[in-house]
């Protein structure tokens, strides 16, 4: 029954590979059910209530993709946009939660109507076969750059910017063993990964945790606890944030102008965010055909936009596809068996949520830098020879993890490819929707 849904052989894969690929994305994506909830509460809502949402959210949408378009891509509500909704609209503009809530629920269903469309799949198509190799790269780096401020390697510096983490002095016991720990967990993978060990990405994530664990039973890690805590959760608590989207609140003070921008502002985002993704994740596991198409990309995207609106009901920010995905497609995901395994463990995190809460960021950013890595590795398939093909791939796959952005990534290498192109004599081989795409990106930085 398995091999005839998902067509296990054809995709070169059996029950057991996408079974591991399935945990380890879910594995790599479980920090979210922490995350999340640390962004949106700012916003004065229910943190358990965010968690549920959460987690049901990303059931949903992960369970579409994969018995819609049987790929083994995961969804969840999308760093970034959860930033701006709690940060800028509610925080910032002075609006509810419950307003941004039918904000994301209006995005959503625009999306659909996109999604049943050509539109979507017409700008995955027009984006040139280079710049996709290049969004990739730059996804990876991205990622990577996630995975090294999850581990507390990374972080702030007024002089650069960024900078490596203090080992020592009082540092050490907090920040500094959690750094320490997540480089120990990056050589375990590694060290498996070369032994070509099934599931090493997963094992180095368990192994991270483990270890973490010893270190704080033997007083060597002083943060937070690292076993999970059951006396203080209430599973009631969703019904706060359920249906809050139609809400009296959510049409308090309603200004026309600044619902279209903020609305569009997480269409906007949501729609470049997840053709990002999925060209990433597509490339990774060789799912594009010569064309450097995705084929069954209507109904991924389809699954994209429900899983949006289901969140919105639900109550948390845009649901998206997730970069960690690619964790999965590393550990040899091909096809939706993955992603249907990756959605029941989220719904089982429902119930779990204290276990689950218990991983630290630092156990699984091994998995994030280390998959980086083998993202990077598509750079060598970018021809270098064509100079008005390779510049404005560099130009995505640099400005991804410096700007911490996907969307404005593939904003950069579009607007340049246009532009190079345009100016080198080369316009007739620049595709009709790519100088739409550069010129609605460009009034997007003016006008937003």
């Amino acid at each position: 029954m398995l091999e005839k849904f998902f067509q296990l052989k054809q995709n070169r894969t059996d029950v057991k590979t996408e079974v591991i690929a399935g945990v380890t994305t879910f594995m790599t994506m479980a920090y979210i059910l922490v995350v999340n909830p640390n962004i949106l509460s700012a916003s004065g809502m229910n943190p358990q209530a965010i968690l549920i949402a959460t987690a049901l959210a990303s059931f949903i949408g992960t369970m579409c993709m994969g018995l819609m378009a049987n790929y083994p891509f995961a969804l969840a509500p999308g760093l970034g946009l959860n930033a701006y909704f709690a940060y800028t609209v509610v925080l910032g503009m002075g609006y509810t939660w419950q307003f941004a809530l039918f904000a994301v629920l209006v995005e959503g269903v625009i999306f659909i109507a996109l999604s049943l469309t050509n539109i979507r799949e017409a700008i995955f198509d027009a984006i040139p076969l280079q710049l996709k190799k290049g969004i990739s790269v730059g996804i990876g780096l991205f990622v990577a750059f996630i995975g090294l401020e999850n581990a507390g390697i990374v972080v702030n510096s007024d002089a650069t910017l960024v900078t490596v983490t203090k080992f020592s002095g009082e540092n050490f016991r907090t920040t500094g063993i959690a750094a320490i720990l997540a480089l120990i967990g990056l050589m375990i993978i590694a060290i498996l990964h070369v032994k070509k060990v099934k599931g090493s990405i997963l094992i180095g994530i368990v192994a991270t945790w483990i270890i973490g664990i010893i270190c704080q039973l033997t007083g060597l890690y002083k943060g937070a606890s690292l076993l999970p805590s059951w006396s203080s959760f209430s599973f009631s608590a969703i019904g706060e944030t359920f249906g809050a989207c139609f809400s009296a609140e959510a049409f308090k003070n309603i200004k026309i102008l600044d619902f279209v921008v903020i609305m569009f502002s997480f269409l906007f985002v949501d729609v470049f965010d997840t053709l990002g993704t999925l060209i990433g994740c597509a490339s990774k596991a060789d799912m594009l055909d010569k064309d450097g198409k995705l084929p069954r990309i209507k109904p991924a995207l389809l699954s994209d936009a429900i899983a949006t609106c289901a969140g919105a009901v639900l109550g948390t920010s845009t649901t998206t596809t997730f970069v960690e995905s690619s964790a999965g497609v590393s550990e040899g995901g091909r096809t939706g068996l993955s992603a249907v395994v990756t959605g029941l463990l989220f719904l089982v995190s429902v119930a779990l949520s204290p276990i689950f809460i218990a991983i630290p960021s630092f156990a699984t950013a091994p998995a994030l830098i280390f998959v980086g890595f083998l993202m990077f590795s598509a750079v060598v398939d970018i021809k270098f020879d064509d100079l008005t093909e390779a510049i404005p791939a560099y130009i995505a796959l640099l400005s991804m993890p410096l700007l911490y952005s996907i969307s404005d990534g593939i904003a950069f290498g579009t607007v340049s490819y246009v532009i190079i192109n345009l100016c080198t004599g080369k316009a007739k081989k620049v595709s009709p929707l790519m100088y739409v795409l550069a010129v609605l990106f460009i009034l997007k930085y003016v006008f937003l």
